[in-house]
């Protein structure tokens, strides 16, 4: 499977899985789902009321998520289970979130767009509440489908942050 995007590297080189057919080319360990249909990704686009990237959604059409979400630390969502952060995890929202005072954009450019081996993960709490909630992995795994990363970069604006609140606080207040 030839395919620009940078996870591509990842899996095999053989067609994706189909959800209707028993040859899934990985061992029923391996934790990926069967890909998704056209018909469950455009119901996710039509819920969430947007495209997914185009290598998001390529890569729900190859696996439609890792893993169980209900049991597992490290998951990729399924497509009905993909939403917005300010719906799913809205105490999340509230503290990494834009705050009153808080500069425009939250970090610059030149940090922000640094896609490969130098990333740094920064966010800008300004697109917070309108990420994409995609799984978990060390923490929250988001994704910003409004953000376009340089042209060849095969990357969305996919990002993880922990599951602890800064300093020292939680969601919940305690």
């Amino acid at each position: 499977m030839e395919s620009p995007f940078a996870w591509s590297g990842v899996f095999p080189p053989e067609d994706p899985p189909s959800p209707e057919t028993a040859d899934y080319p990985f061992p029923p360990d391996h934790g990926l789902h069967a890909a998704a249909g056209e018909p469950e990704v455009r119901l996710l686009e039509e819920r969430l009321g947007l495209p997914l990237p185009p290598s998001y959604r390529a890569l729900l059409r190859y696996a439609d998520g890792y893993g169980d979400a209900d049991e597992e630390e490290y998951c990729l969502f399924r497509t009905e289970r993909v939403g917005w952060l300010r719906d799913l995890e809205p105490e999340w929202c509230q503290i990494w979130g834009p705050q009153e005072g808080d500069k425009v954009p939250s970090v610059p450019d030149d940090l922000y767009f640094v896609y490969g081996p130098d990333q740094n993960g920064f966010v800008r709490n300004e697109y917070v509440p309108h990420t994409l909630l995609i799984g978990h992995w060390d923490g929250l795994l988001l994704l910003n489908p409004w953000s376009s990363p340089p042209t060849g970069s095969g990357r969305p604006g996919i990002s993880r942050r922990g599951g602890r609140a800064p300093h020292g606080s939680s969601p919940s207040g305690s």
